[in-house]
């Protein structure tokens, strides 16, 4: 009873150390409000209203269903202009394609000739630019075909692909974005509050008087795993209910319960990696140089950007050591599939041993640490 008591009341003096740190207190709210809404809103992976111009010098029925195929929410409404008025309204930035179907176009498709089609593009709109080249190419080239086969009654291929969208019918990036998002901040916080708050001991003197207190070293480390982990998840909580839900209106399809149960788990794991990362950083300026180093990879490589399966397999082998890459797996799984505890308990077991391999190995590391402060 007195060693959960001490843990109790060293987490409440961090809460109230928190409490007392204005800048911790903003990047925790920006965290997981304003950065999870920008990086799901901000640069969206498909098309969304670009505007586009057609020159149409042919003026035939394929041209008219080329033109008629650019609609929203892809592209704006086309504009249809002279060949003069390109360059002006580009360099104006009216449009960011515009598209030059030359004369007898129809004729030289029907006679099996290779006409081609010049697309302009506005290459400043990178985004757009990049991903709006290769919509334009497929839409020609799929109203040609079509145009071509009915014209000249091509025979029907006899297996026809259908595909069929699952979990994310609409293929909207919003929902993907903002999950990995939360995922990725709930890591990086995690990590940096329990980091800062050791750090801050030694900066301020006060880890001295830890150390004529009847405290262990395991005991200041509950105290900042349970304290700091406990803020993250709280504040993961509100973010997936009043931002994600609420703002974005991502459907969730798990249980949440289960979710912020593994959330639990990667939380010990990731609260034992700051305090261990805080350990071989003397200062703030060299922590944040250690989160740069360890938390990019993790992040990159856990399969919250890109799946693991397109990695190097040694790449995916070694993140297996990561708590980042069982924990994205479960949040993919629980929150995007509504996979119950039969899918992931694999991915959970694997967290809650990384977790404890880390606090064992950070505590080791503390008591090395008071011991040559004694």
């Amino acid at each position: 009873m007195s060693r959960a008591s001490n843990i109790y009341q060293l987490g409440i003096k961090e809460l109230w150390s928190l409490w007392r740190d204005p800048i911790m207190l903003v990047l925790i709210i920006y965290t997981f409000s304003v950065a999870i809404y920008i990086a799901a809103t901000a640069i969206p992976d498909s098309l969304h209203k670009a505007a586009i111009a057609i020159v149409d010098e042919d003026g035939s029925p394929l041209s008219g269903r080329i033109i008629s195929a650019f609609y929203p929410p892809h592209f704006m409404a086309p504009v249809l202009v002279s060949l003069k008025e390109v360059d002006p309204g580009m360099d104006a930035g009216k449009f960011t394609f515009a598209l030059d179907i030359p004369p007898e176009f129809q004729r030289d498709v029907l006679a099996g000739g290779i006409p081609t089609i010049q697309l302009n593009v506005d290459a400043t709109r990178m985004s757009q630019a990049f991903i709006g080249s290769s919509y334009i190419e497929q839409i020609v080239l799929s109203e040609v075909n079509e145009f071509v086969q009915r014209y000249r009654g091509s025979a029907v291929p006899p297996v026809e692909l259908s595909m069929r969208v699952r979990f994310n019918p609409s293929l909207t990036p919003v929902w993907f974005g903002s999950l990995m998002e939360l995922v990725s901040n709930l890591t990086m916080l995690s990590v940096i509050l329990t980091g800062a708050a050791l750090i801050r001991e030694r900066e301020h003197g006060t880890i001295e008087h830890l150390l004529v207190m009847p405290v262990t070293p395991g005991e200041i480390m509950l105290a900042k795993v349970w304290s700091m982990g406990l803020v993250t998840l709280i504040a993961s909580i509100f973010s997936l209910s009043f931002i994600v839900q609420g703002l974005l209106q991502v459907p969730i399809e798990g249980s949440l319960v289960l979710f912020f149960f593994s959330a639990a788990l990667h939380l010990f794991a990731t609260t034992s990696l700051g305090i261990s990362m805080a350990m071989l950083a003397r200062t703030m300026p060299q922590f944040g140089l250690l989160v740069v180093l360890i938390l990019l990879p993790m992040d990159v490589l856990s399969g919250g950007t890109t799946p693991r399966e397109s990695m190097p397999e040694i790449a995916q082998y070694i993140m297996l050591l990561a708590p980042t890459t069982h924990f994205v797996s479960i949040a993919q799984a629980v929150l995007f599939r509504g996979a119950g505890f039969e899918v992931v308990w694999p991915q959970m077991l694997a967290l809650l041993l990384i977790g404890s391999s880390l606090f064992v190995l950070s505590r080791h590391r503390f008591r090395k640490i008071i011991s040559t402060l004694a």
